[in-house]
């Protein structure tokens, strides 16, 4: 079930997404987040970094990220290690042995797969914060990706790679192939979903996401079949919604 939230900021959206992880933490005696990378949840995580500097601890806190590149070390500076690093946990109190991310540069990503969703499984994730791709795309779940994934090396497909290369200077050369991923049913597992979308171009993905068919060809239609998911939106992400 959906609970739609359109902000009329990015602050706001911010704000609002801040407000779910704050009542988590503070009501959990060991909360477990689900994190996610990307230009949407960056303002979350500044939020964070805000109240951590203003008393809340999140010392007893256990995360997972959703994915990582393939093929590049983890203090890449493209790589999403170096991403949550400088952007969340270099910021707050968490200790670094609670923090997973998967690893993409051991030389054997199938056994990183399965050791990563191995240790998932053994933890309920309380929120799990997602970003969209603009083909629907959830983590790095490409279109086509079976519904009942686990964690799994995943082909990127041209768009995500075009819409990822202003990261690594406007050069898709440079974008990584390939990244390990949860899976769709990996995501699924959590008790909750905080989907955060901004700008025009996510707008078609968010229409799929919310109102067209479930199907592999967005991959994120899948969140129709979850009891708890909040979408938090900007005005341009909402714009094909009625």
């Amino acid at each position: 079930m959906f609970k739609i939230s359109i902000a009329s900021s990015n602050e706001e959206a911010s704000e609002t997404a801040f407000e779910i992880i704050r009542s988590i933490v503070t009501e959990n005696p060991q909360p477990v987040l689900g994190l996610a990378t990307g230009s949407s949840p960056v303002g979350l995580y500044q939020k964070m970094i805000e109240a951590y500097k203003k008393g809340l601890s999140y010392r007893s806190c256990i995360t997972f990220n959703l994915d990582e590149y393939v093929g590049i070390d983890k203090n890449h500076e493209q790589s999403y290690y170096t991403f949550m690093h400088e952007n969340l946990f270099n910021g707050i109190d968490i200790p670094g042995e609670q923090i997973h991310i998967p690893c993409g540069s051991n030389g054997n990503e199938e056994q990183a797969c399965r050791d990563y969703e191995e240790e998932i499984s053994r933890y309920t994730v309380d929120v799990q914060v997602l970003g969209i791709g603009s083909d629907g795309h959830i983590a790095f779940n490409e279109p086509e990706t079976p519904f009942d994934s686990v964690t799994h090396i995943m082909p990127l497909t041209e768009q995500t790679r075009k819409d990822n290369a202003r990261f690594f200077g406007g050069n898709i050369d440079l974008v990584p192939k390939t990244a390990i991923t949860q899976g769709l049913a990996t995501i699924m597992r959590a008790k909750k979903i905080v989907l955060i979308a901004t700008g025009n171009n996510k707008a078609q993905a968010v229409y799929d996401t919310i109102s067209g068919p479930v199907t592999v060809d967005c991959p994120a239609s899948i969140l129709q079949r979850h009891p708890d998911v909040t979408v938090i939106l900007d005005q341009e992400a909402a714009s094909k919604l009625k």
